[in-house]
């Protein structure tokens, strides 16, 4: 019954999120999500808040979670933005800061929601090519234009980009927004959120779902000056005054709080991360280096496809992009120490079976 549907709607094609398997059981290194579980004391936290007080709304403006974000970033919580996780406050982002101007640059490989959010707000864009390397060329962004996105670490391929090479960017483009997408920059990279008092033109997006367990609870943020926040502010109070729950709000603060087990969570990840690289490439593997919570990796002589189809059989799910360029790649997640054991003797089983 299509012929229901806003003009805008036929022409979506929407993100396609990884696989969440209802019917079986899988090890699951397909969507990036953390194996060791939120906080403790982010999950007291939530079931302290489930009590009467639900049948209240939560605070519109997040206070408590800003202040406590700012004041660990050396920001005023004026200069942070929460949203109902990183994609909301992306979604938000694109809407307040390219629609209606010239196109907004963004790379050819890199987080496929980008090209979905410039569908729906109907913005113009144009791809910038990765190198060989699946590396940004910085010069390649000194085009007039009317935005930039830079995922860094980027994603799909975890490769980070250094801040110098970040303020190169946002010197080239003062007149628009610079807008950083660091869903997995804790994992290894350098935050470009200490940019923000210099730079009136960069906003930098991050989300809890991945260094700090909390992709089921949906809650991100954006760092920025204050005229870049207000224009969030007025996006969201135009479309939803109350995206985020009480409990996704009680559970990130005490998350954020928690360094200690936000440290040794994602030292452990990091860790499996660099054994799982090394034994891969022993494998004849190419590994690109990452700075996230997975691997890039693609095989000397057995397809993507193939290596992907037999991985599923043995009731392990990674993660298969059928796009140009890195059709021949996967990216697998890292999970706990023992799902990282049976990924590493599960590859070896398949490629010694097809020697």
């Amino acid at each position: 019954m299509s012929r229901f549907w806003s003009p805008i709607v036929e022409r979506l094609v929407p993100y396609t999120p990884g696989e969440q398997p209802r019917d079986q059981i899988f090890v699951k290194l397909n969507t990036n999500e953390n194996p060791y579980g939120p906080s403790p004391s982010a999950l007291d936290a939530i079931r302290a808040a489930t009590d009467d007080g639900l049948r209240l709304y939560p605070d519109p403006e997040a206070s408590d979670l800003r202040s406590a974000i700012g004041a660990e970033l050396l920001l005023g919580s004026d200069n942070i933005f929460i949203g109902n996780g990183s994609d909301d406050v992306l979604a938000h982002a694109f809407n307040a800061f390219f629609t209606g101007k010239a196109p907004v640059l963004f790379a050819d490989v890199t987080y496929s929601f980008y090209k979905t959010y410039c569908q729906l707000y109907g913005i113009e864009h144009r791809t910038v090519p990765l190198n060989d390397a699946f590396e940004y060329n910085i010069q390649d962004y000194a085009a007039p234009c009317g935005g930039v996105v830079i995922a860094n670490p980027n994603a799909p391929t975890g490769i980070a980009m250094s801040l110098d090479s970040l303020e190169q960017i946002l010197r080239q483009n003062s007149d628009v927004v610079v807008l950083v997408d660091e869903a997995y920059v804790d994992f290894g990279a350098e935050s470009a959120i200490t940019l923000v008092p210099r730079y009136n033109n960069l906003l930098v997006v991050q989300t809890f779902s991945k260094s700090r367990s909390l992709a089921g609870m949906r809650v991100g943020f954006a760092a920025g000056q204050q005229h870049l926040i207000e224009a969030l502010r007025r996006i969201k109070d135009s479309f939803n005054s109350y995206p985020i729950s009480r409990l996704s709000l009680a559970g990130a603060l005490a998350a954020w709080n928690d360094r200690d087990w936000f440290e040794t969570t994602r030292d452990k990840v990091i860790a499996d991360r660099e054994r799982v690289a090394e034994a891969l490439k022993i494998q004849s593997f190419r590994v690109l280096p990452s700075a996230t919570n997975f691997v890039f990796v693609s095989h000397s002589h057995m397809p993507a496809r193939d290596l992907l189809a037999g991985l599923r059989s043995r009731g392990i799910l990674v993660r298969h992009f059928n796009q140009p360029r890195i059709n021949d790649w996967l990216r697998i997640s890292i999970g706990s120490s023992q799902e990282c054991d049976k990924l590493l003797g599960t590859v070896d089983e398949i490629l010694s079976k097809s020697r």
